[in-house]
């Protein structure tokens, strides 16, 4: 079985956002790491390994972007992925939901050896864009079912049955391999990498591609190239201070309660 694992190297989400003149982000100068969504993915990519020990089975991390974006590659290998593909290539840059889905869908290929995996594995979203589209965009361009949103996976045979509950109720859906699978941050508990994965990483393959490898035209992907933009950002305001309620002569209860009322908290 093969199984690839979609992850993204973001920006520190505790770092200072800041964009460029084009409103893309600005990287430069920004430490970046694996996304946390994604940790998920690869979590449940090796739970699945684990679980199926009496088959074959190989778990490919995949990522597209800068040189740095190695660095995500690397973590995924040192939890316990068995290899990695690094897409880089300058005209990438840029892409929307709807352009990156298309690289990451012939480079899905590529890196199964010219066919659709049984398993490729995403986060809910990433921590930078947070859009959550390009798992459903992946599944329409490799032309097999998804299966999103999943707290809870499990697999028998080709088949995949997952729980995904929202605010509203809990859904369990099945579907068969091959078929992209989103987890979100309820799936279960990331694994830090140990020491002897993280020497063991050091073995591990890491391809680095560019769109010539994985038959993509450059013309269809990049920022002239996609089909959503963004006309315009504006920095967070400060925080403002905000009001205080006092007891000095015992009215401070009966104040906030009706700032809470004035509110329509209660």
């Amino acid at each position: 079985m093969n199984i690839v694992v979609l992850v993204k190297y973001v920006p520190d989400v505790t770092g200072e956002r800041r964009f460029t003149s084009d409103h893309t982000v600005d990287r430069d100068g920004v430490d970046g790491l694996l996304s946390e969504l994604d940790e998920y993915a690869v979590e449940q990519a090796l739970q699945i390994k684990e679980q199926r020990e009496d088959e074959e089975i190989t778990v490919t991390a995949l990522t597209v972007g800068p040189e740095d974006a190695a660095d995500a590659l690397r973590k995924a290998l040192q939890m316990g992925a068995d290899r990695a593909v690094h897409v880089e290539d300058e005209a990438v840059a840029g892409s929307d939901a709807i352009a990156t889905s298309l690289v990451l869908a012939e480079a899905v290929k590529t890196a199964s050896g010219g066919t659709v995996p049984d398993l490729v594995v995403a986060g809910m979203a990433s921590t930078d864009g947070g859009a959550g589209v390009v798992p459903a965009m992946l599944a329409e361009r490799l032309g097999v079912p998804q299966v999103t949103l999943a707290s809870q996976v499990e697999t028998s045979g080709t088949q995949v049955r997952i729980r995904r509950d929202s605010d509203a109720a809990t859904e369990v859906i099945s579907a068969t391999m091959p078929l992209v699978l989103s987890v979100t941050d309820q799936s279960g508990e990331a694994r830090y990498p140990s020491f002897k994965g993280i020497m063991a990483a050091k073995k591990k393959p890491l391809e680095t591609v560019d769109l010539d490898d994985i038959g993509v035209d450059a013309s269809l992907v990049g920022l002239g190239a996609s089909r959503t933009t963004v006309t315009g950002t504006t920095a967070r305001p400060p925080r403002t201070v905000g009001e205080i309620v006092k007891d000095e002569d015992g009215t401070g209860a009966a104040a906030l309660a009706a700032f809470l009322a004035s509110k329509k908290f209660i």
